[in-house]
This record gives C-alpha cells, sequence and structure tokens, in this order.
C-alpha cells in the first residue's frame, strides 16, 4: 500500500530534524514528480534551502508554493527571506 502525502511529509520532517538535507530534498523532488501540485513539498523544501541560506531558492520554492495556495504559510517564510536579504549590506563587511 502506497504512503499518503501526509505520511512522506511526517517522514520527511524526521530526516530534516536529523539534519539528513539531502535526503529530504530528494523525497520532496519525488513528491513534486508525483504531484506539481503538492505546496507543502514545495514549502519544506524552501525551508531547506533557508537552512542552507541559499535565498533564491529558497524564495523560488515559496513562490511556488503560494501560486499554488495564495494563503499559503509560504507566503510569511518568503517574506522574512526578503526581508533578510534586505538587511543584507556589503558596506558592514569588516575591513
Amino acid at each position: 500500500m502506497s504512503k499518503t502525502f501526509e505520511e512522506k511529509y511526517k517522514e520527511i520532517r524526521l530526516l530534516i530534524d536529523k539534519e539528513l538535507i539531502g535526503e529530504a530534498k530528494e523525497e520532496l523532488d519525488k513528491i513534486i514528480q508525483e504531484d506539481n501540485l503538492q505546496e507543502m513539498a514545495y514549502y519544506l523544501k524552501g525551508n531547506l534551502y533557508k537552512k542552507e541560506q541559499n535565498w533564491k531558492d529558497a524564495i523560488n520554492n515559496y513562490t511556488k508554493a503560494i501560486e499554488i495556495n495564495p494563503s499559503s504559510v509560504a507566503k510569511q517564510a518568503r517574506d522574512m527571506c526578503i526581508e533578510i536579504l534586505k538587511f543584507y549590506n556589503t558596506d558592514m563587511y569588516n575591513h
């Protein structure tokens, strides 16, 4: 019997908790291949990229989740990434 998406997300969250980021990304990619309208897959993938401070890919995945569901929690996460990037100031580097 195949697993539900919720069961898959639960397993992915366990991988993330164990810092198995590569494996979590692979599982999320499989879900997206199976059903590219899985908002939660894009949201979780955005979280993984945010953890790695890969802002571009984080924002892109959050944006995709928002396109699927405009009231997604990804909106708040995307806005937070954008605020972090706005705060980033190269003039503040130590010389």
